[in-house]
């Protein structure tokens, strides 16, 4: 080292380090720790003592290790997207009721469309059960329907084979009931039995047969029911959707019930009502049905306190003479309890009333508003879900599931389910456009079920939604004492022009009330947020270092900083350095390409610190060259008299001659 940069070195090692300015890592880690506000770390270097330094340094690693820890648990928090629930209570409006009858049209304004299939399924419980002919009600016993002869008399169990399978008959055979043959069947057989309940198969099994491109393929599924009664009701009801699916929609309305033939009496809040406060709404497998407060752009109705006194109160006239025996096994009607922007899906959540009993279902409103994407998967309007909507309704998941199959339906089988609204351009299902149609549903809807055609995955729940809780209960009505006069003045209430009492099992009474005025909401909100995140970070740097933000950002500049900036400034010097000597050894080499002398020499080795006379004796021989040896002193060069020929004046003794 030359003797300039030694005294630059001493300067530099008595001055104050500061920062960026300490010439290694060691040096501004020390700086650090006698400067910093964080007390472990100055102990550290302060303490005397080798056991007492020990002790400090295992003191600040455990808090370091500490505070890592628990900021990652706060991490792992914030990201897993947690939600806390607030719950508090309002007062609420009265939601839309819809009430429809069970049995969708009058029976005796559709015999006529239904008289072929009727009578091909009396002569199939004949031939399965050996029943008789079944007796119609009073109202249809003077004009009973007429068999129909010729190929127009099998033309529903043509087009939909009713088949009978033996126990324990593994032969693939069945008997036709058309013909009473066996007949082999082909494809593949659909047992519409629960995989839950395993019932013993010792009976025989009915079921119907479908084959694609109208029974002229190979390609067939036979489906079997354990219940005769299951399997003939599901095959009378696709062919009765198929012959309404082609009747006009203002006369199938004609053909149902009219509002001031469904109610009889009407009460909401203590003041009477009528069938202009409910709106017509038709649906495809209930007929007419009538919902109360739906109106969407009308003043809302609200109750004005809780309890059955102050809800909605209703008798219906259901009619059970005009109940259609084969398409309805139950009497009475649904209702449905939803808001005003909702369609009501009467098949999905409907709630039976029974006749003759007084039905009383009190609500409690539950209101949920949850979070969005990251918190959960739900959709705020249903405008980010794939699947476009079929309903002129409010977003719900019913309405997404729905569309998806109709959707499908369309694309596959070119037309649409009868029990469901049909998308724009395209038909309901029939025989007469659509011959496979049903063969094309059964399979379309075995796939839905099994979750093969992506609906469940790509429809989400709403985010916010209403959610009505009932409780209900029965009791009889009217009483046996008050049965004959109620009767009486409900008949002419009804203004029945026929001479025809009203008989209670035609009667049901509904009432729908709130329990009570509060309404109980479910707010989701983030457990987690930015500012209680740098709060907790905050506390622990506190608890376990005695840190404040000010430590913080001391810390990231010199462990970051002046760190990254020492390593980069010893780097360079040591590339500058590098790259001097390459362009110094550059330059030697042009001036004296043929020999080399001085530094040149490779015998020569660089140094700071001057040769000395053991560190010489230790250079290396130049290769192939010979080293001469010291010549002996000349010691006759000492004396004075013979260095100088003739001694100076000023020597001379003057006492001497």
């Amino acid at each position: 080292m030359a003797p300039g940069e030694k005294i630059t070195a001493k300067i530099k090692k008595n001055l104050t380090v500061t920062g960026p300015q300490a010439p290694s890592i060691k040096e501004l880690m020390k700086w650090y720790c006698l400067n910093t506000n964080t007390h472990g770390c100055r102990r550290i270097v302060v303490s005397r003592g080798r056991l007492r330094r020990l002790i400090w340094i295992m003191l600040t690693l455990s808090a370091v290790g500490l505070i890592l820890w628990q900021c990652a648990l706060l991490v792992l928090s914030f990201y897993t997207v947690s939600v806390s629930i607030k719950v508090h209570f309002k007062k609420l409006n009265f939601p839309a009721v819809t009430i429809c009858n069970i049995n969708p049209y009058k029976y005796s304004a559709v015999k006529e469309l239904l008289a072929g299939l009727d009578q091909e399924t009396k002569n199939a419980l004949k031939n399965l059960y050996g029943l008789s002919d079944i007796k119609s009600r009073k109202r249809r016993e003077a004009d009973p329907p007429q068999s129909v002869g010729g190929d127009s008399h099998s033309k529903f169990i043509n087009s939909l084979p009713l088949v009978v399978f033996e126990p324990d008959d593994r032969t693939r055979e069945a008997t036709d009931l058309l013909t009473g043959r066996k007949r082999k069947i082909s494809g593949t057989i659909v047992h519409k039995a629960s995989d839950v309940m395993h019932v013993q198969e010792t009976k025989k099994t009915v079921g119907f047969q479908m084959c694609a491109n109208n029974g002229t393929s190979n390609d067939c599924a036979t489906y079997t029911f354990n219940s005769g009664v299951n399997a003939i009701r599901e095959w009378y009801k696709l062919h009765y959707m198929n012959i309404m699916a082609q009747v006009p929609l203002e006369k199938k309305i004609n053909m149902s019930y009219s509002a001031e033939e469904l109610l009889v009496t009407c009460f909401f809040d203590g003041v009477s009502c009528d069938a202009r406060n409910f709106t017509l709404f038709h649906h495809p497998m209930y007929g007419n049905c009538y919902t109360f407060n739906g109106a969407p752009n009308e003043t809302i109705l609200s109750t004005s306190m809780g309890g059955s006194e102050y809800g909605l109160q209703v008798v219906l006239y259901i009619d059970e003479e005009e109940y259609n025996p084969f398409l309805i096994s139950s009497t009475g009607a649904k209702v449905v309890i939803h808001r005003q922007d909702e369609y009501p899906f009467i098949e999905d959540i409907g709630t039976e009333i029974e006749t003759a009993m007084a039905t009383s279902i009190g609500m409690h409103l539950t209101e949920s508003f949850k979070l969005s994407d990251p918190y959960s998967q739900c959709t705020k309007d249903g405008s980010d879900v794939s699947v476009k909507s079929i309903y002129n309704a409010t977003y719900s998941l019913q309405i997404c599931l729905h569309s998806c199959f109709q959707r499908h339906m369309a694309e596959k089988c070119q037309c649409a389910q009868y029990s469901q609204p049909a998308p724009k351009n395209v038909s309901y299902c029939n025989y007469q456009k659509h011959p496979n149609w049903m063969y094309c549903y059964y399979k379309l809807h075995q796939a839905f079920v099994q979750e093969e055609l992506g609906c469940q995955a790509v429809c989400r729940e709403p985010c916010n939604f209403k959610e009505w809780s009932l409780t209900t209960s029965l009791a009889q009505w009217p009483s046996d004492i008050s049965e004959k006069w109620m009767l009486d003045v409900l008949t002419w209430d009804k203004g029945q022009k026929e001479n025809k009492r009203l008989n209670k099992t035609d009667l049901a009474k509904l009432l729908i009330f709130y329990k009570d005025l509060n309404q109980r909401s479910i707010i989701e909100s983030p457990a987690n947020s930015i500012e209680l995140l740098l709060s907790n970070f905050g506390g622990q740097l506190g608890l376990w270092m005695s840190c404040s933000v000010v430590c913080v950002i001391e810390i990231i500049e010199v462990f970051f900083i002046d760190s990254l900036s020492i390593i980069a400034r010893r780097c360079w010097q040591k590339t500058k350095k590098w790259w001097a000597q390459r362009k110094t050894q550059g330059q030697s080499s042009s001036e004296n390409p043929e020999g080399r002398t001085g530094h040149d020499n490779p015998t020569c080795v660089l140094d700071d610190d001057l040769p000395t006379f053991n560190t010489a004796l230790q250079l290396p021989q130049a290769p192939g060259g010979h080293v001469p040896g010291t010549p002996p002193p000349k010691y006759n060069t000492l004396r004075i008299d013979r260095a100088f020929s003739n001694q100076p004046e000023d020597t001379l003794d003057p006492e001497k001659p």
